[in-house]
């Protein structure tokens, strides 16, 4: 199933409406329904309240979006690595990398996103997932996915990402900063 699907399914299973997702993650309900019909995407802030809110990982929720647009076997590597993202600030260690599929946007905007699956079990049974960064297309991603893997096959234990972006929320969703 698509991200559209699984959100939808899932919002049915919790037994919402869109009218109150929306309002449980402070969007509108049109948004809600872009989503449902495949649209767009929410942006990663809101795809964390709802993962947090629903209890869901991300990588459940965008399971197949994860696979779909794949055409390489690297898409999921499998390791213990601690990485470093420069421009979300963050610091995780984790035992698989996960590429979202193509995300729909302008030019200006990310189409691909980053996240790491910890160790572990959340409140529902699934992996704990931290988004990493955002990639201005598939080769930029799938460059960061293979160094990765080398990483981990060479027992490196650290890595930094090279290729994700820095981005800045804008009013029309999250676009790449000029530099």
């Amino acid at each position: 199933m698509s991200f559209a699907e699984n959100l939808k399914q899932l919002r049915k299973d919790k037994h919402l409406s869109q009218e109150e997702l929306a309002d449980i993650l402070a969007v509108s309900r049109q948004a809600v329904s872009k989503w449902e019909q495949g649209i767009g995407y929410p942006e990663v802030e809101t795809l964390l309240l709802l993962s947090n809110k629903l209890h869901i990982s991300l990588d459940s929720l965008m399971e197949t979006e994860i696979t779909q647009e794949s055409n390489t076997e690297k898409q999921n590597v499998t390791g213990t690595i601690t990485i470093t993202s420069p421009f979300e600030h963050v610091i995780v260690t984790c035992h698989k990398v996960v590429a979202s599929g193509k995300m729909s946007g302008g030019k200006s905007s990310p189409q691909y996103a980053l996240f790491a699956a910890s160790e572990g079990k959340g409140f529902f049974g699934e992996e704990p997932t931290t988004f990493l960064g955002w990639y201005v297309n598939e080769e930029d991603i799938s460059k960061e996915i293979t160094e990765i893997h080398n990483a981990i096959v060479n027992g490196i234990s650290v890595y930094t990402l090279k290729y994700s972006v820095r981005t800045k929320k804008g009013l029309l969703g999250i676009r790449i900063e000029s530099e």
